[in-house]
């Protein structure tokens, strides 16, 4: 099965006129329901994504804030909007205030909440603390969404995936990646649907990964990987305007390389995540690590 691509990228690798290989065993093949090749979505409305680019672009630069102060601002801009348009858009977005409110990513009741488990944590070796989540990304006449892993103590993005839509399997696609790659001790991430749904959690717990989820009403709890998305839009997606997801992919993907390899972080004594990931010695008790936290 063919992965690493969107939705839409792999409809578009169907042959519709080839006599070889039929319809059926092609979307096998892309990991596609034969029903949705012939599925065709409408196209956000003009209004619909300049409304969700500006949105995505005040919640970059003040994310502590929500709908009603986003909803006020783009009314001064001249938008005509409410609140409850930016709510649903938010919600659509993947986006959630950094400040104590109801979480906006609701996940399903019959799903299990696991706690937060980095109160009083600080992660001090390679792949000791992992967070997880999920972004916006623009197209010119569109959007994508962004997950990514991230290794919270060297800044490193241990994997990403990069898909159409906010559906489960580009979220577990990511999950399996990095743990292809390493294990860590904790996992964190929101309480959406995403994350408290079983298959992901599954994968976690088969792994001995333990789950930690952000409280409802707290503030920043996942604030390294919030400030990846700050620089991942600063520095690539709003200068450059991707026209097709394609052109996103390939500009993400020499992006968060040169994130990894090149570029140079403060808080890491100006080295890069790759240099801190790769060179940095864990505990040689990992367990009795765990115990600790």
């Amino acid at each position: 099965m063919v992965t690493g691509l969107s939705v839409s990228e792999r409809r578009g690798l169907v042959e519709w006129e080839g006599e070889e290989f039929p319809l059926s065993r092609q979307a096998r093949l892309l990991g596609l329901h034969r029903s949705g090749l012939y599925y065709q979505p409408r196209p956000p409305s003009a209004a619909e994504v300049a409304l969700k680019h500006r949105i995505d672009e005040i919640y970059t630069a003040t994310p502590f804030y929500g709908s009603r102060k986003i909803a006020a601002q783009l009314r001064q801009e001249g938008y005509d909007t409410c609140r409850e348009t930016v709510c649903r858009s938010m919600r659509e977005m993947g986006l959630q205030a950094i400040y104590p409110q109801p979480n906006l990513s609701q996940r399903r009741l019959e799903d299990k909440v696991y706690p937060y488990l980095l109160k009083n944590i600080t992660a001090s070796y390679p792949n000791h603390v992992w967070g997880i989540d999920i972004t916006y990304i623009r197209l010119r006449g569109g959007w994508l969404y962004l997950v990514a892993v991230l290794d919270w103590y060297a800044r490193y993005v241990v994997s990403w995936q990069l898909d159409d839509t906010l559906e489960m399997p580009f979220a577990l696609a990511a999950v399996d990646q990095a743990l292809a790659q390493a294990t860590p001790a904790i996992c964190n991430s929101d309480q959406g649907s995403h994350f408290t749904s079983p298959q992901y959690t599954r994968r976690l717990l088969d792994a001995q990964v333990r789950i930690s989820m952000d409280g409802r009403g707290r503030a920043m709890d996942n604030i390294f990987t919030e400030r990846l998305w700050r620089s991942v839009k600063y520095e690539q997606v709003y200068l450059h305007d991707y026209e097709t997801p394609r052109q996103a992919r390939q500009g993400l993907a020499a992006y968060l390389t040169f994130y990894n390899q090149k570029r140079l972080h403060q808080s890491l004594d100006s080295r890069t995540p790759a240099q801190v990931y790769q060179t940095a010695t864990p505990p040689a008790d990992r367990n009795a690590t765990l115990l600790d936290c």
